[in-house]
């Protein structure tokens, strides 16, 4: 056993655990796992739904979040999942299955609300204050917000792990980041959760 140290943290979200185990997670984008099913794609993921009081797993850039059926007691949780997580770095396992399309949970942006063309300037200014002011906020919490498009006024907007449970974050989603991207776009009517 190496001297591996995962630190933990709470999160907003008393269901919702962050793991850090001090060294890059993802290099890049995030990946949300909110089923065994979706956990497959993740030898990692697979093993912490497989304790069987996990209800979701989020991978960070740096952290890993796990949230808790409801009911179950973190105390007795916690030295599972952090046995599965020092297991899996010390071994330098990797995170996805090969021949998966590993890492990025961000679908394509056809998929998305269709962004007019003729608002590439404002969905420019929408998209680099969510990447410079909200994510790293809503990073600390131990989940994400991914852009989903800008359509007559309205952005749309997908919150992943922590955030996605939280009671808070309809709430933060509301009067914060509404706020901010009103502020500085004043395209911006409202902001919706997807």
């Amino acid at each position: 056993m190496s001297g591996m140290l995962i630190e933990t943290e709470a999160t907003p979200n008393p269901a919702t655990l962050k793991f850090l185990p001090g060294r890059i997670v993802m290099e890049a984008g995030t990946r949300d796992f909110a089923s065994p099913e979706e956990a497959e794609a993740s030898p990692l993921a697979d093993a912490l739904f497989g304790l069987g009081d996990v209800t979701g797993v989020f991978f960070g850039r740096d952290f890993i979040s796990v949230t808790a059926a409801p009911g179950v007691e973190w105390t007795g949780l916690k030295p599972d999942v952090l046995g599965i997580l020092l297991d899996h770095f010390s071994a330098n396992m990797p995170l996805f299955q090969q021949g998966t399309a590993a890492g990025f949970s961000v679908p394509p942006e056809s998929a998305d609300f269709g962004d007019n063309p003729e608002d590439a300037d404002i969905v420019a200014q929408i998209r680099e204050l969510i990447d410079t002011r909200i994510r790293p906020a809503v990073a600390n919490d131990g989940g994400d917000i991914v852009y989903r498009g800008f359509n007559e006024g309205k952005v749309f907007l997908q919150m992943q792990g922590a955030c996605s449970g939280c009671p808070s974050s309809t709430a933060t989603l509301k009067n914060g980041i509404e706020q901010l991207l009103k502020y500085y776009v004043p395209e911006v009517t409202e902001v919706r959760a997807i």
